[in-house]
Formats: structure tokens, sequence, C-alpha cells
């Protein structure tokens, strides 16, 4: 692609799952990178794999969980004078449990990393983006967004907030040359349900249910270029949200706890 040539994109958690395969894309055509993740080596070694593509790729280590680090992570980038042309902001986590069970620092590190965080990346990139009239934005929602989430409310509820914000500020940019696309996976086979704890719970029990990371990329990438504003990654998940909304949110709601709760003693496959 001649238009990547010299082009950079920051990807946050950049060092697995989708954000890694949403990198892998890039590196394939031709943009410079600049990924995010808290594990220096893992960031050392993946970026030493999308070097075998001729781009460049530049590392930063910050744990995006304290939001006082997505402004270093600004900042080491505007020191670097680099233009970022994409912003993904990939890097999220969950966690399992019952909200009267679960910690409340815990609750709010989630709140902070998959909200506060990408909130201020997305407000200091997208201020350059916008003086310079040109750049795209790829914010990871879910499915889960749509829907409420019992045992994993604060996280359901996170990406609630991730896909309206980015619906809102589309509208708001649409006289620009910026644009911002929601990506909203359902379950996929990546390490997230085992950082949120979550590997009891029915929802993984089926493991080829799951999607590719893969696939799940390559819907967020083809959408991101097309300039759409969102799109929901499988067709199972594209009828799922589609049934969730004919439906009232306390029947949603129990479903979606009934698919969530923990399996049972014996249960398991």
């Amino acid at each position: 692609m001649d238009n990547s040539i010299n082009k950079y994109v920051l990807i946050t958690g950049a060092s697995s799952g989708i954000g890694y395969e949403l990198a892998k894309l890039f590196a394939a055509d031709k943009y410079n990178l600049i990924i995010v993740s808290r594990n220096q080596q893992e960031l050392d070694k993946k970026a030493a794999e999308f070097k075998l593509h001729g781009i460049e790729v530049i590392t930063i280590s910050q744990d995006l969980f304290d939001p006082g680090n997505a402004f270093a992570v600004y900042e080491e980038v505007k020191d670097l004078g680099i233009p970022v042309e994409i912003l993904v902001n990939d890097a999220g986590q969950g966690v399992y449990g019952l909200f009267n069970d679960t910690e409340i620092d815990r609750d709010l590190d989630i709140i902070d990393l998959n909200i506060s965080s990408l909130v201020i990346l997305t407000k200091l990139f997208l201020k350059e983006m916008v003086s310079r009239d040109s750049g795209k934005i790829l914010n990871l929602a879910s499915v889960a967004s749509k829907s409420p989430g019992p045992w994993q409310s604060v996280y359901h509820g996170t990406k609630a907030f991730v896909l309206s914000f980015s619906e809102a500020i589309r509208e708001e940019l649409k006289d620009t040359g910026v644009s911002v696309t929601a990506l909203m996976p359902g379950v996929t086979d990546t390490d997230f349900f085992n950082k949120a704890n979550m590997m009891g719970s029915q929802a993984v029990q089926n493991k080829s249910a799951m999607a590719n990371p893969a696939d799940v990329a390559k819907d967020g990438y083809d959408a991101l270029m097309a300039g759409k504003d969102k799109v929901i990654s499988g067709f199972k998940n594209k009828m799922q949200v589609g049934m969730g909304n004919l439906l009232p949110d306390s029947t949603l709601a129990h479903q979606v706890s009934e698919q969530q709760k923990p399996v049972e003693p014996g249960e398991k496959n």
C-alpha cells in the first residue's frame, strides 16, 4: 500500500490477542508501528517479528491501568516528533464475579483501563488528527456493549461507554477528515478470560465456538479502513445483537446471566 509508507499506527494491547493480530495486518501493509503494552520483553519479541516486514517499530512499555501513564505514552510519542495517523485502543480487561463479591480496587482498575486511558489517548491524539484533518481511530468495544452483563457488570458497562463514546465523537467529526470506528467482537479465543478469572464460566466452556482473534482483527481492520462507524464481528454475534435488540433489558440480563454463570460441579465438558 503506497499510502501507508512512513505513516504510523499506535496500538495499545499490541502484544497479544486481537491487538497483536491487528498489528500484524498493519505491518503487512507497511505501516510503521508504535506498540504499547505492559511487558517490555513481549514487546521486544513482537517488535522483532513485525520488523521483518521492513517497517519501523517503536515499543512503549506502560501500564494503562494507571491513566497517568496514558499521558506518558502521548508525551513519549510527541517527544519523538511522530504524527500518529491511526490510533487503535485495544487494551482492555474484565473482572468476573458478582458485583457484590468483586474487589472494588479491581473494578476501578478495569474502569481506568477500559475507559479513562482510552479517553485520554483518544483526546490527545484526536486533537492532532483534527488539526491535520487526517486520521483514523479504532476503539475496541464488544457485543457486551449491547446488553447488561451479570457476572461481568463492570466490564459490560465499560464497553457500553466505549461504543456510545465512539459513536458520539464520530458524529462530531463528520465534517472532518477523521473517522472513528468501533469493533464489537463476541467471545474470542484470547487470554482475556484467563486474566478476568473467568475460566469457570459457562461462556467459555465451548472453545470451538470462540472466534479466532485473527478473523476479528480482519473485520476491524477492514471496517476501519473503509471508514465505517462500527462492525459486529461474526454472523452469530450479529444475530445475537439483533435478537437482543428485540428483548426487554430484564429478559436480556437474565439470558446473559445464564450464559455467564459458573459451571456447576460435574457439568464441565
